[in-house]
């Protein structure tokens, strides 16, 4: 992946930045877009970055600032504030957690900034459209797989499932948690043994699942809410020598050669979900906003995820590595 230019914010540079860029030198108007992204470490975040920083460049007359709240919610409200501050003409954020997040966006809505809330939803909707996937359903795919993959091994729906969360509170590890437990309590054979927060993180997984291994003598599928988390928990396993009869299943299904779609077609995984970036509809409804006086966007935009297999997996390799 190319390294992305990220602006690491402070309340002079981004003064600079802003102001200094509604025009170009011949005059012409550009457009200045605030990025709040909640933590740039996570491979699925620095996609979007990529993504995004790549989409905007294309239009020509915008100006992308991206700032890292590194998974804290108190320098994301921070970071918000000092673009509230110098009212960029789009305010684009990924919220680290749903409920400390809606009031410093209500206020950006309040001071007449268009705001975008990219991917993960609030808790009360302070924003002029939302663009993110469903979780609900991929939690659903992800319950029908594990009955699917345990059904063909073993004879019939049972097991004992390790299940890895996300950072506990945000919409995607509810949905993803309760889609995936409303197939599964439908098939008392199949239990879950331990669930550990890792955080999305892959080192946070690993740690977590070296201590599971040594108290579970038995996993039959590892349920991890993102790829780095199973990828971090298939390590682990494999450390111990206990990879070969264990299902690992992620979530996000990344191109490129440490995403999970290469991770599927590897072996790594026995399956991952498709789950958009959400950035391309995010430029395409934002620059609508920027560039057309009379348009109004939806208030919500809700993508459709893709389960990936070894069926698929190449194609969908191609089709999204970028």
């Amino acid at each position: 992946m190319k390294r992305i230019t990220t602006i690491l914010m402070t309340g002079l540079l981004l003064g600079l930045v802003v102001s200094g860029c509604s025009k170009s030198k011949q005059g012409q108007k550009r457009f200045v877009v605030a990025f709040s992204q909640c933590n740039n470490a996570e491979p699925y975040r620095a996609a979007q970055n990529q993504l995004m920083q790549k989409l905007f460049n294309e239009k020509g007359d915008v100006q992308l600032v991206i700032a890292d709240a590194q998974q804290d919610n108190s320098k994301q409200i921070a970071q918000i504030e000092t673009f509230i501050r110098q009212k960029p003409d789009l305010l684009i954020v990924a919220p680290n957690e749903r409920a400390p997040l809606t009031q410093i966006m209500g206020r950006a809505i309040a001071a007449g900034i268009p705001v975008i809330c990219l991917e993960r939803d609030i808790t009360e909707p302070n924003y002029t459209t939302f663009v993110g996937a469903d979780n609900l359903a991929i939690g659903r795919m992800a319950g029908e797989l594990i009955v699917d993959e345990l059904t063909k091994r073993k004879g019939k729906a049972q097991g004992k499932i390790v299940e890895m969360r996300g950072l506990l509170g945000v919409e995607a590890e509810m949905e993803r948690y309760k889609g995936a437990h409303d197939v599964l309590k439908s098939h008392p054979d199949i239990k879950v043994v331990h669930e550990a927060v890792a955080d999305w993180l892959q080192s946070n997984a690993r740690e977590r699942m070296n201590e599971i291994l040594r108290s579970q003598p038995e996993i039959d599928v590892v349920y991890a809410h993102n790829d780095p988390m199973a990828i971090g928990a298939y390590l682990a396993a494999r450390e111990l020598g206990r990879d070969e009869n264990t299902i690992f299943i992620g979530v996000d299904g990344l191109g490129g050669p440490a995403g999970g779609l290469k991770k599927v077609q590897d072996g790594v995984l026995t399956g991952t979900f498709y789950y958009p970036l959400c950035v391309d509809k995010a430029v395409e409804v934002g620059y609508r906003m920027l560039t057309e006086p009379g348009f109004k966007p939806e208030k919500k935009y809700v993508l459709e995820p893709k389960l990936v297999t070894a069926q698929n997996a190449a194609e969908m390799y191609e089709k999204f590595t970028f």
